[in-house]
């Protein structure tokens, strides 16, 4: 049985009638999560865990038809149950789970088996098909744990102080920035980005606890932060709002600092391999612990990751998505146009 095909305009359910992720305008858009390439503009109905719904009204239009659900909660489709299962990705991140006459397929979106202490941890979901991400799909990724990690970056800003620097952190507005948030609380004064505070709004607007943090204008007054803790997006790399800052010594948070020659990585003082996406281990450890019987990979290193996924006798095939674009050109538009 076929409950899903992958059509020109995204991940489509026929039983059901619906889109996953969409990419182009449809009817019904059941969204895993509020990142821009699997969160678009332009459907006339949206469906998403209720952490995501304040999400896609600050980044795509308070006038959208949006249905927020539990975790669980199961609807009926067109005869198809659909229910939402923690994707561990970031806040509200989910995993679809579609089950239509005993056939029970899954299209995790972005995911990580690490508890971050924020999101809702990882969910295992028994299906017979699978659709996984893969966008750190090699062997060389493997995460340091969460505390561990998160010692690191308290450290840095502590040798910051010592030397009078101001410790400016660059991760994505969403996920990243709040994980930064919790790592370095009660370390100094937290400054964000007008982007990142927008989000952090959405994320309280639930009763999601962030810690304390001021939003900075850093073209009007940037010697506010200084010898603070700073957090902004990666659009703001080498900006001239990064350089007006007093005393920064800058560090890049992402997955791909895990390898020293990537891409912007001599333009920053220190880079932490933070990834809201699994490892190879926990990408290997998902797709086993499904027992799927097939599973499609649809964005990263896709033909590395399905073809050792058929070398260990787990049928694999490789999916053209739209998925996994870069997150810096989907807050170009948030930082040069910041409002009021």
């Amino acid at each position: 049985m076929k409950l899903i095909t992958f059509t020109k305009k995204g991940i489509y359910c026929p039983q059901g009638k619906f889109y996953i992720d969409p990419w182009r305008p449809v009817d019904l858009a059941v969204i895993t999560h509020g990142h821009a390439d699997h969160a678009r503009w332009g459907m006339k109905k949206y469906l998403c865990h209720h952490y995501t719904k304040p999400i896609l009204y600050q980044r795509i239009g308070i006038d959208i038809e949006c249905q927020g659900v539990e975790y669980g909660e199961t609807l009926t489709l067109n005869g198809v149950k659909v229910s939402l299962h923690p994707a561990g990705h970031i806040i509200g991140s989910a995993q679809i789970r579609l089950e239509y006459k005993g056939y029970v397929t899954v299209i995790s979106g972005d995911y990580k088996v690490q508890e971050d202490g924020l999101s809702t941890p990882f969910e295992l979901v028994k299906c017979n098909e699978f659709v996984t991400e893969s966008t750190f799909g090699l062997p060389i990724y493997n995460w340091l744990e969460v505390p561990d990690l998160n010692k690191k970056l308290q450290t840095w800003v502590l040798k910051n102080r010592e030397n009078t620097k101001t410790s400016v952190f660059i991760g994505y507005s969403l996920g990243k920035a709040q994980r930064i948030m919790k790592a370095v609380e009660g370390l100094g004064k937290i400054y964000v980005h007008y982007s990142i505070g927008k989000l952090n709004e959405a994320f309280e607007s639930v009763g999601i606890d962030l810690p304390d943090y001021t939003v900075a204008d850093f073209r009007e007054n940037a010697k506010e932060v200084q010898h603070e803790i700073v957090i902004v997006p990666p659009a703001l790399l080498d900006s001239n709002i990064i350089k007006k800052i007093p005393d920064a010594a800058t560090a890049i948070c992402s997955g791909w600092m895990q390898v020293r020659g990537a891409r912007r990585w001599r333009s920053a003082d220190a880079g932490f391999a933070m990834s809201d996406h699994a490892d190879w281990k926990g990408l290997l450890q998902a797709v086993k612990a499904t027992g799927a019987e097939i599973v499609h990979v649809t964005h990263g290193q896709t033909e590395i990751f399905s073809k050792y996924l058929n070398e260990i006798c787990i049928k694999a095939d490789v999916v053209q998505t739209q998925f996994g674009e870069d997150e810096e050109e989907s807050e170009k538009e948030i930082i040069e146009n910041p409002g009021p």
